[in-house]
């Protein structure tokens, strides 16, 4: 019988040649790019129907408000924020004219810690995998739960951390492993722009912050800035939106002016500091929101804050709200692009394409 000589009594040329052709597979396999991962998406087909269910039945609340003005008023001016405990004694407090009845459409999750720190926000499906994920940050404090939360979650969101007493530094509070789509600055949001080299601190309009980063829309926005949430969102409207010309128009359903135009973000997660705040005033305030498109679909009452100023009222209340206008993504199904994060993955395949092209030639011509 014909022994075949084993691979080490070949002639040593054989055995450099496979060895060689080993090394290349090796080489070649190893070095072609990891196939892209697709974006994921799942479009919600009942999401115009809900949306239009909910508007309806948050607009049915609205002369429930009136109601209540009227009871216990009967005008705005003469409504107390927290009634006093003594006869007679209504049953009410300020959150009560304002609650969140518009409905999340999608599921509703509450990221970070528990007690202060989480918020509560409505489909982050939505956003998850979504190439342009952005998120502006203001007034941080020393919780960074829901940021970092909120970056585990997604895979592509970019967050823009802004805190006047706060800079790099506090970049440290967020994993390492995540810190690539984290970005600080130390600087206030504002009602105005006031950030030359004297201002301390430095205070930006929302709008030139977008400007400046060059964003044309925010997915979530999250403020908390300790009472400078009035004056600032009354900036914000006032830069995004713009009261109808006509005056016959009088006022809406809402009590204020009709406005046309779209704030740039899909949800507000924002704290509220009724401090010093008249009813009258903070009313008009809710309008302004409303008729901008805000739809509250959750609030939490500060507990903690009560608990340690139990001589005054219910003062902080954590409030969810969903913009119901524009193209964002939490109203509105979109067609997933390739993400442009992956632009290492497509240089890695064009490269092993050049390569393969000059080991195997250009292949047959197409047509």
């Amino acid at each position: 019988m014909l022994k075949l000589p084993l691979l080490g009594q070949r002639h040593p040329r054989y055995t450099i040649a496979l060895a060689g052709l080993v090394l290349c597979a090796y080489w070649f396999l190893s070095s072609s790019a990891p196939p892209l991962r697709p974006v994921h998406y799942n479009a919600n087909h009942e999401l115009k129907a809900r949306l239009e269910r909910e508007e309806r039945k948050y607009r049915d609340m609205v002369p429930q408000r009136h109601d209540l003005i009227t009871k216990f008023g009967p005008t705005p001016a003469q409504v107390v924020m927290f009634p006093p405990d003594q006869d007679p004694w209504p049953a009410y407090t300020v959150w009560d004219f304002f609650p969140p009845v518009f409905n999340c459409p999608h599921e509703l999750d509450r990221l970070g810690a528990l007690g202060d720190g989480g918020k509560w926000i409505c489909g982050i499906s939505r956003i998850q995998d979504k190439p342009d994920c952005v998120v502006y940050s203001f007034g941080i404090d020393s919780s960074y739960s829901f940021e970092a939360v909120l970056l585990q979650s997604t895979r592509f969101c970019q967050v823009w951390i802004y805190d006047s007493t706060k800079g790099d530094g506090a970049k440290n509070h967020i994993p390492r492993s995540l810190r690539h789509r984290v970005h600080f600055a130390k600087l206030a949001l504002g009602a105005t722009d006031r950030h030359g080299a004297s201002d301390d601190p430095k205070r930006w309009t929302l709008r030139s912050l977008m400007s400046e980063n060059g964003h044309s829309h925010i997915d979530f926005l999250r403020l908390d800035v300790e009472g400078w949430e009035w004056e600032t969102f009354r900036a914000i409207i006032r830069d995004f939106t713009m009261e109808r010309g006509s005056p016959a128009n009088g006022a809406s359903v809402w009590g204020v002016p009709e406005r046309e135009g779209v704030l740039p973000f899909g949800q507000l997660q924002i704290e509220l500091h009724v401090w010093n705040q008249r009813f009258q005033d903070f009313l008009e305030w809710w309008e302004l929101l409303e008729i901008a498109g805000l739809r509250p679909f959750h609030n939490e009452i500060n507990l903690i804050y009560a608990n340690y100023n139990r001589g005054s009222g219910v003062e902080l209340a954590e409030y969810s709200f969903l913009n119901v206008r524009g193209e964002n993504a939490f109203i509105k199904d979109y067609v997933p692009v390739e993400p442009e994060t992956d632009h290492v993955a497509r240089e890695n395949e064009q490269e092993a394409e050049r390569l393969q092209r000059i080991r195997h030639g250009a292949g047959p011509a197409r047509r």
